[in-house]
């Protein structure tokens, strides 16, 4: 359990700490709610922070390189951007972790389903 959000970590280092910690089976809680906004509009479909960087076959591409045990920052590096204006560059790990997280819970639905 912990109080806020930023006494665990910033930025990427809080993604993948916290990407850890599930993957580890380790239930992670926070007493103050200061992500509660992103999380809502999360699930309404909305985005929170930049333009996304995604496109159709990113999500796979990550999922086969998770299922060679790469690490994160070893995947971002070997995706890359397609449209926008960061076409050519790699996502963040960060982004990573949310290509993998979604498709994660979209199984976990199905399969509840």
């Amino acid at each position: 359990m912990v109080h806020e959000y930023k006494r665990l970590g910033r930025g990427i280092e809080l993604a993948m700490l916290t990407e850890e910690l599930k993957a580890g089976d380790v239930g992670l809680e926070f007493l103050t709610r200061d992500l509660t906004g992103h999380e809502s509009a999360r699930k309404r479909g909305k985005t929170t922070g930049g333009a996304g960087v995604t496109d159709n076959d990113m999500p796979s591409m990550a999922l086969h390189f998770r299922n060679q045990e790469m690490s994160l920052r070893d995947i971002a590096k070997r995706l890359a951007i397609t449209t926008g204006t960061k076409k050519g560059r790699h996502p963040s790990p960060a982004t990573v972790i949310q290509i993998l997280r979604e498709h994660d819970e979209q199984m976990a639905t199905a399969m509840s389903t």
